[in-house]
């Protein structure tokens, strides 16, 4: 407080606030893929053999194949998909490279490019240029990031990606078949299995709405009806073929 009787305001230190930005977006997309896939394809594989008198035990049986064959398949997706993506990161970042050896000038010209898209003057955005020339590794950072638009992907993401999505989709694909393990007759167990879906495509929605920051239960509805018409489709396609 000064002599006035006036708090002194300069000293203080900004009031911290805790940042709660979501940054798993790549790992949510994965569970997203695996849990939609998992919760339509075996539901419209055992609704389909229900559909043709088959027993609840040949159902569940080709239902567990199919659910190992589709994890093992979009799990390799997944690996390839995140590898491609790695190692187009690598090829862009060798030419980048390049090109701030060769041509520096023009290199750093585009720095100033970019600065001024931000509403910097040459003035302002001119150390910045000058700092990142002395820091090489800097610069080939800050071009890939902001003139190419590309991040650098986590070495183990390949991985990562390849077994959340397997395993996302086993417990997805479980759910439309758990009725075909306590209910011997496969059209009872098909009726049971079409609510147990729906009610999981709402709670899978609710959840992916709270992680991702949309509206909790506008995300189930639209989760629930889009898997409801992505599983009726199948259905139908199935039962088309069974009828020829």
């Amino acid at each position: 407080m000064d002599g006035g009787g006036l708090p002194l305001l300069a000293d203080k230190a900004p009031a911290s606030h805790p940042e709660r930005h979501f940054t798993s977006g790549e790992v949510v997309r994965d569970v997203i893929m695996g849990v939609s896939d998992g919760l339509t394809v075996p539901f419209a594989l055992a609704a389909g053999l229900s559909g043709a008198s088959a027993p609840s035990s040949l159902v569940l049986t080709a239902g567990l194949a199919e659910v190992a064959a589709g994890a093992i398949s979009m799990g390799l997706g997944g690996y390839l998909a995140a590898k491609s993506e790695a190692d187009h990161y690598q090829r862009e970042m060798k030419r980048e490279q390049e090109e701030i050896i060769a041509v520096p000038d023009t290199e750093a010209a585009e720095i100033g490019e970019i600065m001024s898209q931000y509403g910097l003057e040459p003035h302002e955005y001119g150390p910045v240029v000058d700092g990142l020339r002395r820091n090489p590794q800097a610069w080939l950072d800050f071009m890939m990031r902001f003139e190419l638009g590309l991040e650098k992907p986590d070495p183990k993401r390949a991985v990562q990606s390849a077994l959340t999505i397997a395993l996302s989709y086993v417990i997805g694909g479980l759910v439309p078949l758990l009725p075909y393990m306590f209910i011997a007759t496969a059209q009872n167990a098909m009726l049971t299995s079409v609510g147990v879906t729906l009610v999981a495509l709402l709670f899978f929605g609710y959840i992916k709405g709270r992680f991702t920051g949309n509206r909790p239960f506008l995300s189930a509805v639209q989760t629930a009806i889009i898997g409801a018409l992505a599983s009726a489709a199948a259905y139908g396609m199935a039962k088309a073929v069974q009828a020829r």
